[in-house]
């Protein structure tokens, strides 16, 4: 800022070259517009040019909606890697649990079982039932992938001495 002069104008590539905190970031190009000294920003949507004052306002405000958007993304990953890293994966959890499993089997091997009242006692739907169990109580590949995942999540890594 220092060696910029009114009439020089600044070129960035990228506006987060510039700041990577958006209000500062609005502060700064507010410094640049007092003594008329022009931005350019060479990616994104177009090129920002302040010496085009008919379009600077719009144009500054496009490239810092941009700007911010991709730093929430950027932030968002590291987060979800960091929580990934932890043994946390997002989603919603899942309706069917080893336990009701175990109960549906045994159920839906019985004759007598009628597959919307078990539903209704696990809380599941009819779709969620089968897709773990079939109609005699034999595990579907669903059913296997949970269990499965059940032993590896009980077997856990190895404790270090």
């Amino acid at each position: 800022m220092k060696a910029l002069h009114a009439g020089d104008a600044l070129v960035v590539w990228k506006l987060d070259r510039l700041d990577r905190d958006p209000r500062h970031l609005v502060n700064l190009v507010d410094d640049l517009t007092k003594p008329e000294i022009g931005l350019k920003v060479l990616a994104g949507e177009g090129v920002v040019d302040r010496h085009d004052d008919s379009k600077w306002p719009a144009s500054v405000r496009a490239a810092l909606a941009e700007f911010e958007r991709a730093l929430i993304v950027e932030r968002e990953k590291a987060g979800l890697e960091a929580a990934r890293a932890r043994g946390r994966n997002g989603g919603r959890p899942f309706k069917m649990t080893s336990a009701k499993l175990r109960l549906a089997r045994a159920a839906m091997g019985r004759p007598e079982t009628k597959a919307t009242d078990l539903c209704t006692e696990l809380g599941i739907t009819r779709q969620t039932l089968h897709h773990f169990v079939g109609p005699k109580g034999e595990l579907r590949a669903d059913g296997e992938k949970l269990l499965a995942r059940r032993m590896a999540k009980a077997s856990g890594p190895p404790f270090a001495l």
